[in-house]
C-alpha cells in the first residue's frame, strides 16, 4: 500500500503535474513570502519537498519544480541540501527503448533517515482514524476502505501488467510497484521440492503503511486481492513488513497451472496469516 489516504498530503500550488505527480490546483499565497512565493522559511519549503517525495515515490527534479511551481535552480539547491543531510537519495532513472542525448534522468527518492522524520505522525492519524472508524461502523467499514483505496492503484497497473506478455507480468507488476516507491522484485520462486508450487515471488522491500498495517491487516489483504485480479493466478501472501519480516513477499502461481472456466471468480482466505487469493481455478 503507498498510502491509506487519509487526507495526510500537504496541499501545495503547482502549475502542471510530472512524473506521476498529480496536478494540484494553483491557489494564491496571503501574508510574507518564502522561495517560490511560497510563505515561511527555506527549511519548511524543503520540507515540502521531500513530503512529495516520501508520499509520491521516486520523482525527477522536473517534476518536483512542476509540481511546486518553483524554478528548477531552486528545487536543485533544496534538492542538494536534501542529500547532504541523508534525507534523500538520487538514482538513474531506467531508460526503457531509446533514449535521446545527455545525461540520463535522476530520479530522487526518500531514504530511510528521511522516511522516518515522516512516518511516525502518519502512523499515528492513520491508525486513529481506522480505529474511530472500526469503532463506529465495524470492521467490515475497514476492510471497504482498504478495497476503495487499493482500487486506484489496480487501475493504474491494469493497462502495464495486461500489455506485458504472460511471462513477464509479475515483472511488470514489480517495475510498476518499484515507480511508486515500493522497492518491488520478482523471482522465480524456490524449487517444487521445497514444498512450495511452480510460479513466482513479488517481493516488496518497502512498506510506507507497515505499522498501520499491523494493527490492521485489512490493509494488506486488500492489496493481495488485487495482486491476483492483476495477474489473473491464484497469489499468497508468504510474510509482510508489517508482521516483523524484512520484506513483503507473495507467491504467484504459474499461469500455466491456471484454467479460466467460463464463469471466473475470486476467493480469498487467510491461513496462518497469509491471504490467499485464488482468480479462476488451478489444474491439477
Amino acid at each position: 500500500m503507498k498510502n491509506v489516504g487519509l487526507g495526510l498530503e500537504d496541499t501545495v500550488p503547482g502549475a502542471a503535474a510530472g512524473a506521476g505527480l498529480s496536478a494540484a490546483p494553483a491557489q494564491p499565497t496571503t501574508g510574507h513570502s518564502g522561495v517560490g512565493g511560497y510563505p515561511g522559511t527555506e527549511r519548511e519549503t524543503r520540507a515540502r519537498i521531500a513530503r512529495l517525495i516520501l508520499e509520491h515515490g521516486p520523482v525527477t527534479a522536473a517534476g518536483l519544480s512542476g509540481r511546486l511551481g518553483l524554478t528548477p535552480a531552486a528545487v536543485r539547491r533544496h534538492l542538494n541540501n536534501l542529500l547532504a543531510d541523508g534525507m534523500i537519495e538520487a538514482r538513474e532513472a531506467r531508460c526503457y527503448g531509446s533514449r535521446g542525448r545527455g545525461r540520463p534522468a535522476r530520479l530522487f527518492a526518500i531514504t530511510d533517515a528521511g522516511r522516518s522524520a515522516f512516518e511516525h505522525a502518519y502512523d499515528d492519524l492513520a491508525t486513529s482514524a481506522l480505529r474511530f472508524l472500526a469503532e463506529r461502523a465495524g470492521p467490515g467499514a475497514v476492510a471497504e476502505f482498504a478495497r476503495r483505496q487499493i482500487a486506484d492503484l489496480e487501475s493504474r497497473y491494469r493497462p502495464v501488467v495486461d500489455a506485458a506478455p504472460a511471462a513477464r507480468r509479475v515483472q511488470a507488476l514489480a517495475e510498476a510497484l518499484s515507480a511508486d516507491g515500493y522497492a518491488a522484485s520478482a523471482r522465480a520462486a524456490p524449487a517444487a521440492g521445497s514444498g512450495e508450487q511452480p510460479g513466482d515471488e513479488l517481493c516488496q522491500h518497502h512498506c510506507p503503511v507497515a505499522h498501520v498495517a499491523a494493527e490492521f491487516p485489512q490493509l494488506c489483504e486488500a492489496e493481495t486481492e488485487a495482486f491476483g485480479r492483476l495477474l489473473g493466478t491464484p497469489v499468497q501472501r508468504l510474510a509482510t513488513i508489517s508482521r516483523g519480516d524484512g520484506i513483503c513477499t507473495t507467491h504467484v502461481t504459474a499461469s500455466s497451472l491456471v484454467h479460466h472456466p467460463s464463469s471466473r471468480g475470486t476467493t480469498t482466505g487467510t491461513t496462518a496469516g497469509t491471504t490467499t487469493t485464488q482468480s479462476g481455478g488451478i489444474s491439477v
